[in-house]
């Protein structure tokens, strides 16, 4: 008899454990709350650097202004502690600006600011040890490289590009449009739509000039296609190119810093007559799933499952509900997506099935003068 009672109160006791355990995620999930920085272009010295705030449960979508009269601040980025943002100003002078940023009360404070060396930047990259930050100058066809100390920027290295291709409205000349580090952090990788190239580049950081061509300087890609941004799979096997000019998905296996092409999938059905103009691309937080923004007349997002060649299977295209979506976000459970709409000057939120990969559009939206860029600063 004791012994049975000693087996009922372990019984209990373990039971009580493992329901403990199984509340305390579900407390923490039922209403979380994401914040993203916003990138904008500017009309006026109202406008600049934001931050967006998003409880679905709650209905909450707000936005705050963290620095106003800063000039087309289109790329935002934080380092992991969160402590510093760099942020471009896109213009003809171009410049990187470097802030301290106190998360507690939602205030930037300028630390540096530099010229980039080239015409409008429109990528910032940050190193995996986060001492170098590297721009890309669109209009200028090169890339600009600073050291890092607590937020200081010290330029060390620009690298230009030269040449051109079949599309003399587009590709007159060199236009570096991504500049991203692989997960080794031993190479980057530049997308140049203007050459219709892919550049890779040894990375030193020990260097006093951190960038050399790999013995493989670029890999070409299909004429007139135009490379835009791209991203590598977290394992590094593969990476995503967006064909802004032919709107397409470009597929690319990454071995030993050189690159080949495996397969390219349309963003638009075989039907669809109108402008293309493909944008963004991210991959979802468990890796199975990549999303891409296609602008134009077509205003869609293309959902595909990754297969385990790397290779893309269509899921879905649905529409993005509003007019160019340049950019947009995952939140960092995958359960939300957000698309910022520059034309049409709002963010909407789609609830998002992190089995299927489909997006279901919700009610929730907020204007906001021209958004062009989100950074998740959940992780």
């Amino acid at each position: 008899m004791k012994q049975r009672i000693k087996y009922i109160i372990i019984s209990v006791l373990i039971f009580s454990s493992l329901s403990s355990c199984d509340e305390t995620p579900q407390e923490g999930t039922l209403k979380p709350t994401y914040s993203f920085l916003v990138g904008s272009y500017t009309d006026g010295i109202e406008h600049g650097i934001g931050v967006l705030s998003f409880n679905f449960e709650e209905g909450v979508l707000g936005m705050n202004p963290l620095k106003v009269g800063v000039e087309n601040p289109s790329f935002v980025i934080a380092n992991r502690a969160q402590d510093l943002v760099f942020a471009v100003e896109e213009t003809n002078e171009g410049k990187i600006k470097s802030y301290a940023f106190d998360r507690a009360t939602n205030t930037l404070t300028l630390i540096d600011e530099q010229p980039t060396f080239g015409a409008h930047p429109c990528y910032i990259a940050l190193s995996p040890d986060e001492h170098i930050v590297v721009v890309g100058n669109y209009s200028g066809g090169n890339f600009s490289v600073y050291k890092v100390d607590e937020g200081k920027l010290t330029h060390v290295q620009t690298v230009q590009h030269e040449g051109s291709s079949i599309n003399s409205a587009r590709q007159n000349q060199s236009h570096v449009h991504s500049v991203v580090f692989h997960p080794e952090g031993k190479y980057l990788l530049v997308g140049d739509l203007g050459t219709d190239k892919v550049f890779v580049y040894n990375y030193r950081p020990d260097y006093a000039v951190p960038f050399q061509p790999f013995s493989q300087p670029h890999f070409e890609v299909e004429a007139g296609v135009g490379p835009r941004h791209l991203i590598v799979h977290p394992s590094g096997r593969f990476v995503y190119l967006v064909h802004e000019l032919s709107a397409e998905i470009g597929v690319y296996k990454f071995q030993n810093g050189r690159l080949s092409h495996i397969d390219s999938y349309p963003l638009t059905a075989s039907t669809y007559v109108g402008a293309i103009s493909a944008a963004e691309v991210r991959i979802s937080p468990e890796n199975n799933f990549l999303y891409v923004s296609n602008r134009g007349d077509a205003n869609e997002l293309s959902s595909f499952q990754i297969q385990e060649d790397g290779t893309l299977a269509l899921v879905e295209r649905i529409s993005t509900g509003g007019i160019t979506p340049r950019n947009f976000t995952l939140t960092k459970d995958g359960n939300y997506l957000l698309v910022a709409h520059q034309d049409s000057g709002d963010i909407q939120v789609f609830e998002r099935n992190n089995k299927t990969g489909k997006l279901t559009k919700t009610t929730m939206e907020i204007k906001v003068n021209s958004p062009v860029y989100l950074f998740s600063l959940d992780g």
